[in-house]
């Protein structure tokens, strides 16, 4: 039956409504005589009786003025609820003066109030039952049992979005508040947290979907990491700024992400600090096509640059950048090397830069430790000859994108940035008109590289997921913080000096590599878990890899304009001593003496330990 009515045709099911109505109408009329008289009455006036039986004819136009038959009784709210009581009221008002005052004895008034007042039930919840069956009968048989974390506006909001859906049923909300707990919304319990195992046992509840607005970060992780102890699915609602840009809704619920465990909460960009060395400047990004340099491109082209110049030697991934930004008024992208001093210093003069941002390097730890000279070619002579171009070309601003790998480095990667800072420092304390500033921070997340990546790709092939060390400690920012900070660190930072990204607390990564996992809606496979899905293995430190990083050398950091970026005044090499250095070095590297090339690296600096013996693959031991 109920199949029936929903697929017959739209205008026979306004009849059917019309006809309901009528009824409705009649029987409120006969039913209020009755209460008002304790039992039931037939009006023996005839004018009274026939004025019953035609009410309708009063009421039905009203309630077309007021569209009441021309919403779906599936998706009624409180805005045609409040449509009905304004059309009851105008027609029970009319019926009742005009019965009163035309009959010959007159009716009384608390049959009129009485009318009201039952018409007023009969015709909004005969709506509000028919929504209910209507509903109950479309959903799926696959609905999900859900509670929401969260009574405020946003899982209200929530709420009314999956009343609507065919998927969802809702069974309560959750909320740490104590005023809100115990309460009900829409018939809906409100619960403690300290109840979420037995409400899950109780209704067999399959979701909890958290729905908390203005939530931070570490707020986030400490709910999430609170319903990960029990076996129940989480999603969360999109965030603040998807919601409010639109590109998304509120009901576009999705799962956890790594971002929402590692997240720090973020602090607002400081425009002015943003604007200092790109707005209306010729700015050029090395590297432009990597993963700081392709997000360096999107952020500096939005804060309207007069030019941006993209270096890179990688054809696809210049092309894919450019592609992307699709703005050839504005984007100039060159194919090209950072170690060509030409290139480089035509670039730089012919279209006047004033900023460069230095993010070409060589940075995957293993890779360049197995390639040690073309990490040293590409990271310290392509940064000096960048620095020498600068100088030579007059540019205003040359920030470099060094890494926390570059304090006390165990590796070619870490050694060769930390070389990087020091060319820097060298030619600051030359009093040239080019300011030098560098910006050291650990891990992005998702970056080229990086653990995420391979982690999830591990997951998607079945495990085992393949860490290290179980010990093994990193930092993470996600890349769009990082690179809002790199800019604002340029324009905060002092001539020579170091700055350094606050990054929270460091992350294990065999505790990222088990949250991945369960994100991943799938189990550990352990000991404790033989049946779960995804194993851990440990396959033990790699060449150079360290297992925590540092973001300072020494305890002389200070703090800058912003609150999340300190300055380091970190010991220097003159120029005249560091050109000395670097001549031996590239004279070792001419003669791929491998011995001696480290030998001058830790004569470079000191703090460089390296951890494994020469594993280049071009090194030939004897």
């Amino acid at each position: 039956m109920i199949s029936f009515l929903l697929n017959i045709r739209r205008s026979n099911k306004k009849l059917l409504t019309i006809f309901i109505d009528s009824a409705a109408i009649i029987l409120a009329i006969f039913l209020s005589f009755a209460l008002r008289l304790g039992k039931w009455y037939v009006p023996e006036d005839q004018f009274i009786f026939f004025l019953s039986i035609v009410a309708p004819l009063f009421a039905i136009p009203i309630f077309m003025k007021f569209d009441l038959y021309s919403g779906i009784l599936r998706f009624i709210g409180l805005r045609t609820i409040y449509q009905i009581f304004l059309a009851i009221s105008i027609y029970a008002i009319s019926w009742g003066v005009l019965a009163h005052f035309m009959s010959e004895n007159g009716i009384p008034t608390s049959v009129i109030m009485i009318n009201w007042v039952l018409s007023l039930i009969l015709i909004s919840g005969s709506r509000l039952l028919a929504r209910k069956i209507f509903l109950k009968s479309s959903k799926s048989t696959n609905i999900k049992r859900v509670v929401i974390y969260g009574a405020g506006s946003t899982g209200r909001q929530l709420m009314s979005a999956l009343i609507q859906s065919e998927d969802y049923e809702i069974y309560g909300f959750i909320d740490e508040s104590k005023e809100l707990q115990g309460n009900t919304i829409d018939g809906l319990r409100i619960w403690t947290p300290n109840e979420i195992e037995m409400i899950i046992s109780d209704f067999r509840i399959d979701e909890v979907l958290v729905a908390i607005e203005d939530i931070s970060t570490s707020e986030k992780r400490k709910i999430i990491n609170f319903l990960s102890d029990y076996d129940i699915e989480v999603k969360v609602v999109p965030s603040y700024s998807d919601l409010s840009s639109g590109r998304a809704k509120i009901a576009d619920l999705r799962e956890p992400q790594i971002e929402d465990l590692l997240g720090r909460d973020q602090v607002m960009p400081n425009k002015v600090f943003l604007e200092r060395n790109v707005t209306n400047k010729v700015v050029l990004i090395t590297g432009a096509g990597g993963s700081i340099g392709s997000e360096l491109s999107r952020q500096i082209l939005k804060l309207k640059p007069k030019k941006l110049i993209l270096l890179e030697h990688n054809e696809l991934a210049l092309y894919s950048i450019n592609h992307e930004l699709m703005n050839t008024d504005k984007v100039v992208p060159i194919l090209g090397s950072v170690s060509n001093f030409e290139l480089v210093f035509s670039l730089l003069k012919r279209f006047k830069v004033n900023t460069v941002y230095h993010a070409a390097a060589y940075k995957h730890v293993p890779m360049v430790e197995f390639n040690s000279i073309e990490g040293i070619k590409n990271n310290v002579f392509g940064t000096l000859t960048c620095v020498k171009a600068s100088v030579k070309a007059k540019v205003n601003h040359f920030l470099l994108i060094s890494t926390d790998k570059a304090v006390r480095p165990t590796n070619i990667m870490g050694v060769t940035k930390r070389i990087s800072e020091l060319v820097l420092q060298a030619y600051a304390q030359e009093n040239l008109p080019t300011k030098f500033s560098m910006v050291r921070f650990g891990n992005v997340l998702n970056s080229s590289g990086s653990v995420i990546p391979l982690f999830k790709n591990q997951i998607n092939d079945g495990g085992p997921v393949t860490v290290t060390h179980k010990e093994i400690i990193r930092y993470f920012m996600t890349i769009n913080e990082a690179v809002e900070l790199v800019i604002q660190a340029g324009a905060v930072s002092k001539n020579g000096a170091v700055c350094v990204l606050e990054m929270g607390e460091p992350v294990k990564i065999f505790d990222l590599a088990k949250n991945m996992i369960r994100l991943s809606g799938l189990k550990l496979r352990d000991d404790k878990n033989p049946d779960g899905d995804i194993e851990i293995k440990i396959s033990g430190l790699r060449p150079g890899e360290k297992l925590y990083e540092e973001l300072i050398v020494s305890e002389k950091s200070i703090p800058t304009e912003h609150p999340m970026i300190k300055m380091e005044l970190e010991n220097f090499i003159t120029l005249d001593k560091l050109e000395t250095f670097l001549v031996d070095l590239k004279n070792s590297i001419e003669i791929s003496n491998y011995t001696e090339i480290r030998k001058v690296l830790k004569e470079i600096v000191p703090e460089y330990t390296p951890n494994k013996d020469i594993v280049d693959y071009m090194h030939v031991t004897k």
